[in-house]
């Protein structure tokens, strides 16, 4: 294992890259490996993802170009969390997400959940997972993390965390638990600001610690920082996590003993400076403790980036045995990776076994909040039609994947009863959308009503309520937040997947016909309406 590196090798390091290019390694990034020497590579959907074979092709690629260049193997990194961000989509396990594996309350199907994810990673070529999402989603108002939480229990969710790191490091790829000081208590978004948590110290280890906590014991390889605010550590409300010297060496090394590599998120978010300003504010995040910083596909970021460093590395701005520290935490990484390498036949990806995970998962999720009407199961008899009504999925955060994928229950309820008849109206519909649905809703025995973080969303709210005012007997769905309740607290029946993936609208058809148990409990609280654990078996 190396340590010692000339200063330029040992800055090249630091840096994850980005590039637009599927078929093949681009040439701005062939040039990058050969003129800063990165320590590894993150893929993104809408940059690098065609499918399975395309992606093992494009990271053998990318590993050849590296020992080309005389570098050590690259981290190839992935947003692989199952549920709303999927970087790998199309053929891989269709897994329902971190809030599902709470509502099932499963430590064991979180940690297969991770070794799915950990065994076809690694048939891609891909080595690193950022993953699991550690974050408690205490606050329904967050715009950000919601399904990706296991939920608001801080002890569930350390538990279903620390499991999903075992799973997928079980099978060499390495985890990182994010975003670490906790991003589960924020209004905003730090992809456009810096959100302020404005808990105390005491607070802040109750409830927000725990789950990295329980990672790191579990043997995380990485964590990864997040760009908000602790007053009560920092004494300001506008210092990122990420350039905080206090939080990232105080907490996360000192005070919870963290020894493996810290990454930063990515550092294109308006919480850091851009421009000009993110070489500055790169130097800050190495100097705060960062060991690995996360860079997108911008060639001039690169330069910014590796220039800033090198000129303060050179000037004494950034501590030797700190800089010493971090090639060593980067090289043992690495040296973990290599001793744990198999890469599986491409065949495990998305297989049966692999997809009877993501059906368990899904059908122990369900959650039936309440049956008022006593309308389900519902009704099979031919003579009888039904409708589904579903908004268009459309990325809420740019932490999102769900635009790419077309919710298959109306497909799903038909597997029961033939007569299922779908509508899919925009995301947020126009009063002239939802004029024009009703009377078409009339000729049918019951109505599905599918929604999409209504709560925050009025249009859609408005369209739930005025379905319910028709009288027809309607179940409404909540497809991702169970808060989309207090939108619209009239409706008799109510049920919750947490995901729009294809085994949960699987598992919804199964429970909504009676063909299966509704097994699932409530992962968070739905304000003012039912406390987290709630749910009902029928």
């Amino acid at each position: 294992m190396r340590s010692s590196l000339p200063i330029e090798e040992s800055i090249g390091q630091r840096l994850l890259l980005a590039f637009a290019g599927k078929d093949a390694p681009s040439p701005e990034i062939v040039d990058a490996l050969r003129r800063y020497k990165p320590a590894g590579i993150t893929l993104f959907r809408h940059l690098n993802i065609d499918g399975p074979a395309q992606v093992r092709d494009l990271t053998q690629g990318l590993q050849t170009l590296a020992r080309q260049a005389g570098l050590p193997p690259l981290l190839i990194a992935a947003d692989q969390e199952g549920g709303q961000l999927m970087t790998i989509g199309d053929g891989t396990t269709p897994l329902p997400g971190n809030l599902a594996l709470g509502a099932a309350a499963s430590t064991d199907l979180a940690r297969q959940a991770g070794e799915v994810l950990g065994e076809e990673l690694a048939a891609l070529g891909i080595n690193v997972n950022y993953a699991p999402c550690c974050d408690v989603n205490v606050n329904p108002a967050n715009p950000v993390v919601g399904t990706r939480a296991f939920g608001e229990d801080p002890r569930q969710v350390a538990e279903l965390s620390a499991a999903m790191t075992a799973g997928l490091q079980s099978k060499g790829v390495a985890a990182t638990a994010k975003h670490f000081p906790g991003h589960g208590d924020t209004a905003s978004d730090s992809h456009h600001g810096v959100p302020v948590v404005p808990h105390s110290l005491d607070r802040l280890r109750d409830v927000e610690f725990p789950p990295f906590a329980a990672s790191i014991r579990a043997g995380v390889q990485l964590l990864m920082t997040a760009h908000l605010s602790l007053p009560a550590v920092d004494g300001r409300d506008d210092l990122p996590a990420t350039l905080s010297p206090a939080i990232l060496q105080g907490l996360l090394r000192r005070e919870l003993g963290f020894d493996g590599v810290i990454v930063t998120d990515a550092l294109d978010m308006a919480a850091i400076h851009q421009g000009d300003g993110l070489g500055p504010d790169a130097v800050r995040a190495a100097a705060a403790g960062s060991d690995l910083l996360l860079l997108t596909s911008n060639p001039d970021d690169w330069q910014r980036v590796y220039a800033s460093l090198l000129q303060a590395a050179q000037a004494g701005q950034l501590d030797p045995a700190g800089l010493e520290a971090s090639s060593r935490r980067i090289a043992a990484l690495k040296a973990w990776l290599a001793a744990h390498a198999s890469q599986p036949d491409l065949s495990v990806v998305g297989c049966a076994a692999h997809r009877a995970v993501a059906d368990e998962i899904a059908g122990r999720s369900i959650t039936l909040v309440r049956d008022q009407a006593h309308w389900l199961p519902l009704p099979v008899n031919s003579s009888q039609r039904l409708a589904v009504v579903l908004p268009r999925p459309q990325d809420l955060t740019p932490a999102d994947t769900s635009s790419y994928i077309t919710p298959k229950l109306a497909q799903e309820m038909r597997t029961f009863h033939p007569a299922v008849d779908e509508f899919i109206l925009p995301h947020a519909p126009q009063e002239a959308d939802i004029a024009a649905l009703l009377p078409q809703l009339r000729q049918y025995s019951a109505v599905v009503v599918g929604t999409l973080n209504a709560f925050a969303q009025p249009a859609q709210a408005a369209l739930a309520r005025a379905v319910l005012q028709t009288g027809i007997p309607t179940v409404v769905a909540a497809l991702r937040m169970p808060y989309d309740l207090t939108a619209f607290p009239e409706a008799p029946t109510y049920v919750c997947t947490y995901s729009i993936m294809e085994p949960a609208m699987r598992a919804l058809a199964r429970a909504l016909f009676g063909q299966a148990a509704f097994q699932g409990r409530l992962p968070v609280s739905i304000p003012g309406l039912y406390a987290a654990g709630h749910g009902f078996a029928i």
